[in-house]
């Protein structure tokens, strides 16, 4: 098979790798070099590293709407393209374009959470389980039939970045099982999905990582997990403001307002909110590492309670 894959983050390397294991890939489209960095200096993608260092081509169009794009694409003869958080939209006209048409691995049980933070959405929301999907790929967001699906509980202290890595890596394997389904003749049965339980998973932005301490302590330290490595929840604790790593949910020793201090020990600072109350394990100051709350008590005597 003559496989061209698209994909962009470092979630998308273990399937890039899956998709090669018999040098079947001809090309890997990524997204443009961006600048990062103190120096700012263009920095390219993980797939385009991957790619890089296994002698693949690589292309990085800044969109795929253009017909130069198309006809560059179209001259790769692909048999399938496979996608993986690449970033950019396919249109119906690159659709159209492998025999096999485009495979899409996302990470959610479809069709919740579609959309760009499904890892981080989950745990946010409580789920108990995820999992990957390959899909079909068709012009809506998310919406194409699904392939082959595994699932995966969601670990209780688990955080964003973990799930992120077991993922990927279980992505791969769907991807792999998918492959080989299609090299032995046998295409998958697509699956339509659900037309109930559709859930969208917004983007991550920075302006949420800002704990409430109105809300009930269980649902920030769901957010703590799902924001750890990024964008990393923060808030203001006795006067400082602190990046928050790792955060538990425990019982109020005491009522008091949002926000109050309650205790501070080696276990952590635990601080009052809407119900019960959450317990600052990992804390991150000004300009600082993550250490642990002892590390940090240690530094501010002024906190015994």
């Amino acid at each position: 098979m003559r496989i061209v894959f698209a994909g962009t983050p470092a979630f998308a390397v273990p399937c890039l790798r899956a998709a090669h294991a018999r040098n079947e890939v001809v090309a890997v489209y990524t997204q443009p070099d961006r600048p990062s960095g103190r120096g700012r200096g263009l920095t390219p993608s993980p797939v385009k590293l991957e790619a890089m260092q296994r002698g693949i081509p690589v292309l990085q169009p800044v969109s795929l709407k253009k017909k130069a794009s198309q006809d560059a694409l179209r001259e790769l003869a692909p048999d399938l393209v496979v996608v993986v958080a690449y970033g950019l939209i396919l249109p119906q006209a690159v659709l159209d374009i492998p025999r096999f048409g485009c495979w899409n691995v996302h990470a959610s049980l479809l069709p919740r959470w579609r959309g760009a933070a499904p890892i981080q959405r989950a745990i946010e929301a409580g789920d108990a389980e995820t999992g990957v999907c390959l899909m079909q790929m068709e012009a809506g967001l998310d919406t194409g039939p699904v392939l082959l699906s595994q699932s995966t509980p969601i670990g209780a202290e688990e955080t964003g970045g973990q799930l992120h890595d077991r993922l990927a890596e279980l992505g791969a394997q769907v991807l792999s099982d998918g492959l080989g389904l299609l090299r032995a003749g046998i295409r998958p049965v697509p699956q339509p999905q659900a037309q109930y339980g559709v859930a969208y998973a917004h983007k991550l932005d920075k302006a949420e990582a800002r704990l409430d301490w109105s809300l009930p302590a269980d649902t920030l330290a769901r957010k703590v997990r799902a924001f750890n490595p990024w964008p990393v929840a923060e808030a203001t604790v006795a006067g400082e403001r602190l990046r928050v790593h790792g955060a538990v949910a425990v019982p109020a020793a005491r009522p008091a307002a949002p926000g109050t201090l309650l205790a501070a020990g080696k276990q952590g600072l635990d601080i009052a909110c809407g119900e019960g109350a959450l317990r600052l394990r990992v804390v991150q100051r000004d300009g600082g590492k993550a250490i642990t709350a002892a590390d940090y008590l240690n530094a501010r005597r002024d906190l015994g309670v």
